[in-house]
This record gives C-alpha cells, structure tokens and sequence, in this order.
C-alpha cells in the first residue's frame, strides 16, 4: 500500500515528481542537482582560468561564438541566452573587448544594438582550450547514455524557464514577507 503522507509536509505537489505520494526521489534529485550546479560553475571557471578569464567572461565568450553560427549576436540574445541582465553583459562585453577578445560594432539595421562577435584572439583561446574540454566534459557526463542526454536536453530549457518564474515568485514573497 503507498505510503500517504500529510500533503502539507510535502515539498512539492506535483504528481509527477511524487512517488508513492512522498517527495523523497524530488528531494534527492534537487540534493543531487545543487552539487551537480556547483560543479558546473566550478568547471566554467576553471575553463576561465585556463585562458585567463573570470568563468562568466569565458561563458560570454564561448556563448558569442556559438550563437555566431545563427542570426546576429546582439547584447540583449546574449544576455536572454545565458539569462543574466542586458547592463551586467554590456559591462562584461566591454571587459572582453578591451582584452581584444571580442568586437562591438553598431548593428546597421538598428543603430541602438551592439553586435557581437569573436575576434581571431578570441578564437585561438577557445580553440587552445578545446581539448581539455572535451576532456572535462567527457569526465561530467561519462556513463550517460544517448537517451538520458536527449532526456536531459528536452527538460532542460523548460526547468530554467521555470527556475526564473520560482525564483521571481520567492523574491516577491520575501519582499513581501521584509514589508511586514
């Protein structure tokens, strides 16, 4: 028989992260997920070091050459592609720039934008760093298969969608919580 839990206890209600009505697998997914996140951050810095950037500046860096292969790279898809503030990216582009690692130019179809895009310095690091990589993020994902990684890919845009609206949710809650 499942075990019935107060749906008070609980830290979640939805029932499809419940098993057996208990949220014990939620909880062990987010107890995973947080060091998993930690390690993540961990490494992108450690990439950053390796070519003497700040982690955020290599992400910013290695972003721009990845959206490159699309539509323009302006300021503001960089900032909604990594989820950070459109002045936080203006200030850290302009720290890359004046490194010589990428350019800015006015986007000629609207004067107001910034296009993005690597400059050959900016190239020959990331390339320099391609091998260990693909060493490192060989180690972070060893024993996933095929299925788990598609798995993985299709839930993860949705979760930080939703990690954005929870984290939005919570700061109201708290302001809300300091007024009284």
């Amino acid at each position: 028989m499942p075990k019935q839990i107060d749906e008070s206890a609980l830290t979640i209600t939805n029932p499809a992260c419940l098993v057996d009505g208990a949220d014990t697998e939620f909880r062990h997914l987010i107890n995973g997920l947080l060091p998993f996140a930690a390690r993540l951050l961990s490494v992108r810095d450690g990439f950053g070091t390796l070519i003497g950037l700040t982690g955020i500046q290599y992400s910013l860096l290695v972003s721009v050459a990845h959206l490159s292969h699309g539509e323009a790279v302006t300021v503001n898809r960089l900032a909604d592609h990594l989820h950070l503030s459109g002045a936080f990216v203006t200030i850290e582009t302009g720290k890359l720039k004046k490194l010589g690692f990428i350019d800015k130019r006015s986007d000629p179809d609207d004067k107001r934008k910034m296009r993005l895009t690597v400059t050959s310095a900016g190239l020959k690091l990331l390339r320099e760093l391609a091998a260990t990589q693909q060493r490192i993020n060989n180690v972070l994902f060893e024993g996933v298969t095929k299925t788990e990684f598609k798995a993985l890919c299709s839930v993860v845009d949705r979760l930080v969608a939703n990690g954005d609206r929870a984290t939005l949710d919570l700061s109201h809650l708290i302001a809300r919580q300091e007024k009284s």
